[in-house]
């Protein structure tokens, strides 16, 4: 439908509601002779007489309130849509849904969308939190906060924040906590990190010596909250994101291990839909949300 169409019904639909042509000129900010031309170049198109016209007012024909009865619901339709498009493409208004991890969602995200609300009152936050990555586009979501390895997947666009450090973790006195080398943890001692209980495989490095260790052959959990207890609880040994242990570590729940051993860092990325460019409310969340990142997770680390 061109625009000139739309405005031609919008106009005749104000008409059939007004009865006054004057009226809905003021309305539309044009003068009464441009709603008389508009609405009878409508009728000639349509081949119908759609108002009984009279010096005072005007009134709809059977056949014209017949067609703003079929055509309103549409035209609503229509407007509905504009606006929300108009909405979605301001910095300042509209929806945005977030999918988030679950252990930083719970302890990092709440401040920082404090600080964005009390910027921008007029967006609407939707939070999702799960530690899978979900299709972006047949769940809806505007943004995807995730703590992975670097991404890979080229039908998204992605956008790296920071590194996330992780460490080995064990509970003080238990017999994992006086390792010296990875080669002594035992197997059924390394809770595994998983999204679809599988092993999962840590690479440490010490200098120039790599070691890989299969975990998660006993225990394997998607959560990294549920192993940092487990470990806690002397369950065994947990490689994970330092702000996610640094409470254990503050009380002495649990202590690093094998400090000379590293895994490679993990990263902080945003993940969008394939958008051509950033609507400007999500652009403004990822300026937002790269700018207070690095201070928020150093204070939790």
């Amino acid at each position: 439908m061109a625009m000139n169409e739309l405005k031609a019904l919008r106009t005749f639909l104000l008409a059939a509601e007004k009865r006054n042509f004057a009226q809905v000129a003021r309305e539309l900010d044009t003068t009464p002779a441009s709603v008389t031309r508009t609405i009878a170049a409508l009728e000639d198109e349509l081949g119908v007489q759609l108002f009984v016209r009279t010096t005072r007012q005007v009134s709809l024909t059977s056949d014209g309130a017949i067609f703003a009865a079929r055509i309103e619901p549409a035209i609503q339709a229509l407007e509905g849509a504009r606006r929300e498009l108009l909405d979605a493409n301001k910095a300042d208004e509209g929806r945005l849904r977030i999918n988030a991890p679950m252990s930083f969602g719970q302890r990092v995200l709440p401040r920082i969308l404090c600080g964005f609300r009390d910027l921008y009152p007029k967006i609407n936050v939707e939070i999702s939190l799960t530690d899978q990555l979900l299709d972006m586009i047949d769940e809806d979501f505007d943004l995807a906060i995730r703590i992975s390895g670097p991404p890979s997947d080229k039908f998204t666009i992605w956008r790296k924040i920071c590194s996330i450090h992780r460490i080995l973790v064990a509970a003080p006195g238990s017999p994992h906590a006086a390792v010296a080398h990875p080669n002594e943890l035992p197997a059924d001692a390394c809770l595994g990190y998983s999204g679809e209980s599988r092993h999962e495989a840590w690479q440490l490095s010490n200098g120039g010596v790599s070691v890989t260790v299969s975990a998660g052959r006993a225990v394997s959990a998607n959560n990294g909250e549920v192993l940092a207890r487990m470990a806690a609880d002397g369950a065994g040994v947990a490689l994970l994101p330092v702000f996610i242990v640094a409470e254990h570590l503050r009380t002495g729940q649990l202590v690093p291990i094998l400090p000379d051993w590293r895994p490679p860092p993990l990263w902080l990325t945003l993940y969008y839909p394939p958008y051509q460019s950033l609507p400007p409310r999500i652009a403004a969340f990822s300026d937002f949300f790269e700018q207070q990142i690095p201070t928020l997770v150093i204070a939790l680390e």
